[in-house]
């Protein structure tokens, strides 16, 4: 081209004023991937489309770039402040580093700006912006068609709010449009409709939705609707504009239309054109006779009509009319945009929308879809993805119990008394450490109890410290269903990230080979400790659990019975010895353990001047452990590896303690039943001849039942407090033997497994609260809940390959502890609905509180407390390129073992099932044989080993949706894979359950994965709450080893790219880091800024 270098030397010099932006960026040129040299810092000036460089600001300008037939990609990473301008001529890229990130998105959007393909798009928005303003009335002219009812005082309107059903969605629609008109005659539309609000009070457009892409026809009906939910500020006066776009570059529009934030407006489409738009008032959709709207469709100059649009009102429980013939079935290519999808700021709607629910539930997303049914009927969706708050809850909750305990178990050592210098070293080093792993989980605590913002933790944080007790992207998914000739269903799945140690890592893999690993070398730990097997140290921790629990117990009847005593009730003296009865034999069974005699004798070898070869006068302080019987004994332990024994020692001496318990017990029910005797026989005596003097006599009994059971119920007191002082202090020294062996590894795998059960039980929990409210009618179902337990099935897609093999280790054993966990459903006596956490590590009881009247609805059985058994499964099956190298060049074996260890759960479960509940207990479409046949075919699965066999996980969930179980499906990070998943599951039930047409299986899934892909995006992306930028296509190619997902697909990788070629309704992305793409995304902030400078300059003219 022809320049005038003078006059551009010239332009580069003018005052700081004249120019569009100017600064420092460091640049240099770039070939693919690599600079050709070093970032050099250059003074840059912008002016239109031309960007000058300068060594400096009072320097020559050294070099002019034109910015036309060129784009800006810019990298939405935190810490990314670089940017990169490409050019269609193919000459080298200018790479431009920023000062930090908010310099780069200016530069990013003036940049993009520049060109006369930015200017183009920005006349055509503001043309826009004009005819829109042009069919707003201001609000003074608004307000003379406003009736004098809705003007408050004050002057202001009032609006119509929109009457619909209690914790139902305030207003959904459906979209169609016809006779579209083409700009060119040949051409074929492929049209979406962007939906957006104007709000009455303030004058202003908001995008809201749109819908999905139809492709070849003019006639397009869409099978994504519109949702309001509850929360949602809509009223008759509110406004809905709808536009019509023709897609030409399908593939440019789905990479470059990516979600963002509330408080910015969308750049400037590229890869579209407008057709039309029109604009419709709520109230006169609502009030319409048959429900529906035919909208006429106009140009942007309100001259030339292009076709029409219609709106149809959907209420969930109604029947759509009309046939689905007209619908083409042509969409195997058809693709989807992506854009914001309708939020609400509390509860979720749909009919379980209860104030309990609500307590863990928030912000929900809500879509709504219809599709054709076989029989050429319109079945409707509902889907609903909502944050619960329980991803924060309950692992605070966890932790403050973790410090409690360790802080008991810190002092149940220090109790110990005098040992041996040996053994006290090994005291104070393990007491040392166990104080430094104390102060680690108060920190954690403090800075949970900090944190503010999203009630999740996005995949962007799982390396976090303060978060690793955080679960990842924990959400309900949920599917409601209205189907013509069926009843309506509910399908919930909790998604969330596997329950996983990032912080730490898996470098030496996750805990199913460090717990085998650490076993294996504490059994060889020489002459420093006493092993004690798993099973035994577990033990030691349920006896001490049972003293704690107990002995406050006991005191607490015995005092209640001295209580009775002396007011000589002899109802209430019945019944408080019944109870004292009750808790002591509780008490004393928990000793019939020859863990408790083992011990005792290894505290006695333990304490100084242990030299047993003489008789030795037996000391009066237990804590002294004085006593011990003479006997005699090495001075040293023999095995140093096992439990020690000794012929000499004499074990009957804590038979005799232990058992004058039950000897004192026994005396103070012989005393009770002998004063109770007696009182009827003086009463029926008294009582004839004078009843004055047998007041007397009364008040003179009580003072004698008193004074005659308190010597004994002190006694039992004495007795008691004898066993419970000798059987602390033994298992506190197993529990000092267990930390001892394996300093500081045993703390470190300790603290991993407390993070990995922490995530997975947030996800219990809330899993369960969830089935809960949803099966409380179902009678069924509640006598299983308490009658054999709630099965919770897990679909991990983990691979078996590097980091993620350590985090399907972790995944296992922590599903694995949720075993030990119980439920417990109790009143609510308060407005918290928050479930209540008690118990102990390996040990714990969740209390689920229900509002009065959904209590009621309660068995008895479940109503009195009765603790709820869960029974957690886990089938993986690795679907990514990084399985595919796990089966060619690692090993499988451990996903192998997991699922054979799980298929013999599930069977024990089914088992329990069938032996305790009545056939007519299963729901009303399955039989005994469909289970009988699932778990056979199960087995089989399992047992061919063969590669990326899905089949097991459909078979796993049907199973247990059949069982009534908790669905939860887990990746590393619950979004590309998960979401896959979850989509083909739902398209899949629907299928198979509610008859939907062969014919609209692919197009389905299409309209369910681009309203997955936000979910996705908006939860998985965002850091706390924040506005990061999210990829607008997630690796979600990955799932194409899914059950009956398409087969054209291919996956390219190499250490620095993945090349991704997916699902046929989705585009290719090109990533260079995970979740980074290289598609051009413009920050928009300063166009939104723009848009509303040049909105209020036209609203004054």
């Amino acid at each position: 081209m022809k320049f005038n270098a003078k006059d551009l030397a010239l332009l580069a010099r003018r005052p700081s004023g004249y120019f569009d932006k100017e600064g420092k960026l460091k640049i240099c040129r770039v070939v693919g991937d690599e600079k050709l040299i070093e970032p050099r810092e250059r003074w840059c000036r912008l002016k239109g489309n031309l960007l000058f460089l300068m060594k400096n600001k009072s320097s020559e300008v050294s070099e002019v770039v034109i910015l036309e037939r060129c784009w800006v990609v810019e990298f939405r990473s935190k810490t990314d402040v670089s940017i990169v301008l490409k050019f269609q001529s193919g000459e080298p890229d200018l790479y431009l580093e920023a000062a930090s990130k908010p310099d780069c998105e200016s530069w990013a959007v003036a940049l993009g700006e520049a060109n006369s393909e930015g200017l183009q798009n920005k006349i055509q928005q503001l043309r826009r912006l004009i005819m829109e303003i042009k069919e707003e009335r201001s609000s003074d002219e608004a307000r003379q068609f406003l009736p004098s009812s809705q003007v408050d005082s004050l002057g202001e309107p009032q609006f119509t709010s929109i009457q619909r059903i209690a914790n139902e969605p305030k207003l959904e629609f459906s979209l169609a449009c016809k006779d579209l008109v083409a700009a060119t005659r040949d051409r074929k539309l492929n049209t979406f409709i962007q939906v957006s609000v104007v709000h009455p009070a303030e004058h202003i457009l908001t995008r809201y939705s749109s819908t999905e892409i139809v492709e070849g026809t003019r006639d397009p009906l869409f099978l994504t609707g519109v949702t309001f939910p509850p929360e949602y500020p809509i009223y008759e006066e509110t406004k809905i504009k709808l536009t019509v776009y023709d897609v030409k570059d399908k593939s440019q529009d789905t990479v470059r239309t990516s979600v963002l934030p509330d408080h910015k407006e969308p750049r400037a489409d590229v890869g579209r054109s407008f057709l039309g738009c029109t604009t419709f008032r709520v109230g006169d959709l609502v009030k319409s006779k048959e429900q529906q709207l035919t909208l006429t469709l106009r140009t942007s100059d309100g001259g030339k009509t292009v076709g029409t649009i219609e709106v149809n009102l959907v209420k969930m429980g109604e029947l759509e009319d009309g046939e689905t013939d007209h619908i083409t079935t042509d969409a195997q290519d058809q693709k989807c945009a992506l854009v914001r999808e309708c939020t609400a700021t509390e509860g979720i709607s749909g009919k379980d929308n209860l104030p309990s629910l609500n307590a863990v539930l928030k912000n929900p997303i809500c879509k709504l879809y219809r599709f054709p049914t076989s029989d050429n009927k319109w079945m409707r969706i509902r889907e609903q993805m909502a944050e619960t708050t329980l991803s924060f809850h309950v692992p605070k909750e966890l932790i403050n119990l973790h410090i409690k305990e360790d802080m008991r178990r810190n002092q149940e050592l220090k109790d110990l008394g005098e040992l041996a210098p040996h053994w006290d070293n090994m005291r104070k080093s393990v007491i040392a450490h166990c104080d430094q792993m104390l102060s680690m989980y108060q920190d954690t605590l403090a800075e949970l109890g900090k944190h503010t913002g999203s009630s999740f933790k996005s995949s962007c944080s799982k390396g976090e410290k303060t978060l690793e007790f955080i679960p990842i992207n924990l959400h309900l998914q949920r599917m409601h269903v209205h189907s013509p000739r069926l009843k309506d269903a509910l399908y919930d799945v909790i998604t969330v990230g596997a329950p996983a140690a990032h912080f730490q890592g898996f470098k030496n893999g996750g805990l199913r080979k460090l717990l085998s690993k650490f076993e294996a070398e504490r059994r060889n730990t020489g002459y420093q400790c006493i092993y004690y097997s798993p099973e035994n140290t577990a033990k030691a921790k349920e006896v001490l659990s049972n003293i704690n629990h107990l002995q406050p117990l006991i005191s607490s009847h015995a005092d209640l019975l001295l209580n009775s005593a002396s007011q000589h009730s002899p109802d209430s003296l019945k019944n408080s010895l019944k109870m004292l009865s009750e808790k002591t034999e509780l008490f004393v069974h928990a000793f019939k353990d020859q863990l408790v005699r083992s011990a005792l004798l290894a505290l006695y070898t333990a304490r100084p001047g242990c030299v047993l070869k003489k008789p030795a006068v037996p000391r009066n302080s237990a804590e002294e452990g004085g006593d011990v019987q003479h006997q005699d004994h090495p001075s040293h332990i023999k095995r140093q590896d096992s439990i020690p024994h000794h012929s000499e020692y004499d074990e009957e001496e804590w038979d005799r303690v232990w058992a004058n318990v039950g000897k004192s017990l026994n005396c103070v029910i012989a005393m009770v039943d002998r004063l109770l005797e007696k009182d009827n026989v003086s009463n029926s005596k008294e009582g004839e001849k004078d009843p004055s003097a047998a007041d007397c006599k009364v008040l003179h009994a009580g003072g004698d039942w008193y004074e005659q059971l308190y010597p004994l119920v002190i006694t039992l007191k004495d007795c008691m407090g004898e066993v419970v002082t000798r059987a602390k202090q033994s298992m506190a020294f197993v529990l000092l033997q267990e930390l001892a062996c394996g300093l500081p590894q045993c703390l470190m795998l300790t603290l991993r497994r407390d993070i990995v059960f922490s995530q997975a039980l947030a996800g219990l929990v809330c899993g369960f609260i969830i089935k809960l409210h949803t099966g409380l009618h179902d009678q069924g179902f509640l006598q299983q809940l308490h009658t054999v337990g709630l099965l919770v099935q897990y679909e991990g897609l983990l691979s078996t390959y590097s980091e993620e093999a350590g985090m399907l280790e972790d995944m296992a054993v922590g599903i694995s502890d949720l075993q030990k966990v119980m439920f417990k459903v109790i009143e609510a006596k308060s407005e918290d609905f928050l479930p209540i956490i008690t118990g102990r590590r390996e040990h714990y009881v969740i209390e689920v509180q229900l509002p009065a009247k959904m209590f009621e609805l309660l068995p008895q059985e479940i109503k009195e407390g009765k603790l709820l058994r869960m029974y957690p499964v886990l089938f993986n099956v690795g679907i990514n390129e990084q399985q595919t190298l796990a089966e060619r060049f690692g090993d499988t074996t451990l996903q192998e073992n997991i699922n054979q260890e799980n298929l013999e759960l599930l069977k024990e479960y089914y088992k329990l099932f069938t032996e305790k509940m009545p056939p007519d207990c299963l729901p009303h479409f399955q039989e005994q044989n469909d289970l009988k046949g699932l778990l056979e075919n199960l087995h089989q699965n399992i047992q061919a080993k063969k590669r990326k066999n899905v089949e097991i996980m459909w078979l796993a969930a049907t199973i247990c949706r059949k069982l009534n179980g908790v669905r939860f499906t887990c990746c590393k990070s619950a979004k590309d894979r998960t979401s896959m998943s979850v989509t083909l599951e739902q398209c899949s039930i629907l299928r198979d359950e509610h008859q939907l047409h062969k014919d609209f299986f692919i197009r389905a899934l299409d309209c369910m994965r681009r309203g997955q892909i936000v979910h996705d995006a908006e939860s998985g992306f965002s850091p706390k709450g924040g506005g990061g930028s999210p990829p607008t296509v997630p690796v979600a190619a990955r799932s194409k080893y899914l059950r009956k997902a398409p087969t054209q697909q291919q996956e390219v990788c190499n250490d620095h790219k993945l090349v991704v070629s997916i699902f046929p309704s989705l585009t290719t992305a090109f990533i260079s880091e995970p979740g980074t793409l290289l598609a051009p995304s413009l920050c928009a902030d300063s166009i939104a800024k723009h848009v509303l400078s040049c909105n209020a300059e036209l609203l004054n003219l």
